[in-house]
């Protein structure tokens, strides 16, 4: 028992500490890297962590996730042109825009499951493609929406330094939102959901009704990340909304490690990270290079690189744990006698 307590605090703290690492690895972030790709990183993993809620805590792999990404931009970009109003309340439009978005198609595409989803996703998502690309005169088509201000309540955050630090609140309110979700009954219901849908029916949760309303909110995470990502850039174009944008969260939760939150985080680095070194470099084959890193990581790391990492960890943890059989034993009765999350 003393040494089940010893783990469980050690663990609580381990949790604390890596929660103040990543808070000074933010802070620190636009010291170590160049500004705008530290603000690329976090809104990267802001969008991660939001397809993480739907494809890691609820099982449902979506391919259209640049809806409400690119919905989103351009909301938000109109918004800061028309009214001048300061940036965080363009942003705040325009994740409400991408949560209105997904309430039809969350209802829909929730009927499905499995590639059929995501095929369900992709194809409502090809169709805001298409729109954004046909409404020239409030997109500007191929051209793209230009010349976004970055206004903030009168202060002048127009270098990336400073706008860093004045759109990082939004990002760490994004992933808080995500992790409470994630730390709720509402997220140990998902979880429910995505070992097995019909007993959770089957234990009275309406399935469909909670698989929309996280479909909802991975959306506006989605949307407050491309806010600030076209704020930041100054411009929202068709790549916003296009069909490689949704591949490439998918490829960073993937890699990072789906249903871990801190996998989304570290794979929004590292692939951010590698985009700009190679553009620098002047190397045109990225895709090779990013689909190398995917196949290996698939083949070598099935649980992503923080999720390998963890589950190396919770491996030793155990391991400590059966040199005490009566530690073992209670650990045992303690799994075994856990109760059902309720809704």
């Amino acid at each position: 028992m003393i040494t089940r307590l010893l783990l469980e605090r050690t663990s609580a703290w381990v949790r604390y500490g890596l929660l103040a690492v990543g808070l000074v690895l933010a802070l620190g972030l636009p010291w170590m890297v160049y500004p705008p790709v530290a603000m690329d990183i976090a809104c990267w993993a802001l969008f991660a962590v939001a397809l993480d809620l739907l494809l890691g805590y609820t099982g449902l792999l979506s391919f259209g996730h640049a809806a409400f990404w690119g919905s989103s931009a351009y909301t938000a970009g109109i918004i800061a042109i028309e009214t001048g109003l300061p940036f965080p309340v363009a942003v705040l439009g325009g994740a409400v825009v991408a949560m209105l978005l997904a309430v039809p198609i969350g209802y829909l595409a929730t009927r499905r499951t499995g590639i059929y989803f995501a095929m369900v996703t992709l194809a409502f998502a090809q169709m805001i493609y298409f729109i954004a690309n046909q409404w020239r005169s409030v997109t500007g088509g191929e051209n793209g929406l230009q010349g976004v201000p970055k206004d903030f309540f009168g202060i002048d955050v127009s270098d990336p330094f400073y706008f860093y630090y004045a759109g990082l609140p939004i990002i760490l309110i994004g992933l808080w939102i995500a992790w409470r979700v994630v730390h709720s009954p509402f997220g140990h219901v998902l979880v429910a959901i995505r070992d097995n849908a019909a007993r959770s029916r089957a234990l009275g949760y309406p399935v469909v009704r909670y698989k929309v309303t996280v479909f909802v909110i991975s959306a506006g995470l989605s949307g407050l990340a491309g806010g600030v990502f076209a704020i930041s850039h100054g411009f929202a174009s068709l790549q916003e909304v296009y069909w490689t944008t949704s591949g490439k969260v998918v490829l960073i939760a993937i890699l990072g490690g789906i249903g871990t939150l801190w996998g989304s985080v570290l794979g929004a680095a590292l692939v951010v990270q590698l985009e700009d070194y190679l553009a620098i470099s002047g190397f045109d084959g990225l895709g090779i290079i990013t689909g190398a890193i995917f196949v290996i990581v698939v083949l070598l790391f099935r649980r992503g690189l923080w999720g390998t990492a963890q589950h190396l960890l919770d491996r030793a943890r155990d391991r400590r744990r059966t040199r005490d059989p009566g530690e073992a034993a209670a650990a045992g009765e303690h799994r075994t006698e856990e109760p059902v999350p309720s809704g």
